[in-house]
């Protein structure tokens, strides 16, 4: 007896209507499968997208773009910026610069707060312009980037930090080096002038011991003086001995 290759089409459709569940089934899995398709492809557009736009930033810069520096060939000077943290978690930061043979900072990093800020200051020196040499062209060689880094609450600054976690390291800004006319007022010698003294106030004061503790407060708000206290308690030792021997 002869097998037909052929199936008849009438027999499928009643083998479906005796087994409707193959039929969603297979519309299910298609289904799934699309959603997972369209699922796949917006995490992809996201990604994407989320490539495209500029990073948060966790740092606030005071100047933003520019470090300004007095210009006086052969010397060192000095420049500020202020940074503060404007995120909710603690952040590391770093400085680095293309010339750290005549450039550094002072932290060159260090952890902020949420909220906290600090006065980091620059120092560089201002090499004799060379033959023919622009202005422009000096200043073009030296860059300086601070990068940021999230870390947790307890966790002390060591450079090493930005090694391990470079993948989480967010560039905050490079900043472009700016002469000024040191003998010349204008508003960013000024404003530079009175970010170097607040600077150099804060070291001042991280240099000073901590205050020895004052005299000592019981009860409400009451001072009592401890070298007074100890002669009055002499001063009764002896009259309870004089009462003594009398």
């Amino acid at each position: 007896m002869a097998i037909s290759g052929r199936q008849n089409p009438s027999s499928d459709a009643r083998l479906f209507k005796l087994c409707p569940f193959w039929s969603s089934r297979n519309g299910l899995l298609s289904s799934n499968h699309s959603e997972a398709n369209v699922q796949r492809s917006s995490k992809t557009v996201s990604s994407v997208a989320r490539s495209l736009l500029p990073p948060r930033r966790r740092l606030r810069l005071d100047p933003s773009s520019y470090l300004y520096f007095p210009y006086e060939p052969g010397k060192q000077v000095r420049s500020a910026v202020l940074l503060k943290n404007t995120s909710k978690s603690h952040v590391a930061f770093k400085f680095q610069t293309t010339a750290p043979k005549s450039c550094y900072m002072r932290p060159p990093g260090g952890i902020l707060a949420p909220g906290e800020s600090l006065i980091a200051t620059v120092f560089k020196f201002v090499e004799q312009p060379e033959n023919n040499e622009k202005l422009s062209d000096q200043k073009q060689r030296v860059k300086f980037k601070i990068m940021s880094l999230k870390v947790k609450e307890g966790v002390d600054y060591v450079p090493e930090l930005f090694d391990e976690q470079k993948d989480l390291v967010a560039v905050e800004r490079i900043l472009r080096v700016v002469f000024i006319d040191p003998e010349r007022q204008s508003p960013a010698l000024e404003k530079l002038k009175r970010q170097l003294a607040e600077a150099d106030a804060a070291v001042e004061a991280r240099k000073k011991p901590p205050a020895e503790a004052g005299p000592r407060v019981v009860a409400e708000g009451l001072v009592i003086d401890e070298w007074k206290e100890r002669r009055e308690k002499y001063l009764a030792r002896q009259q309870v001995q004089a009462v003594d021997s009398v």
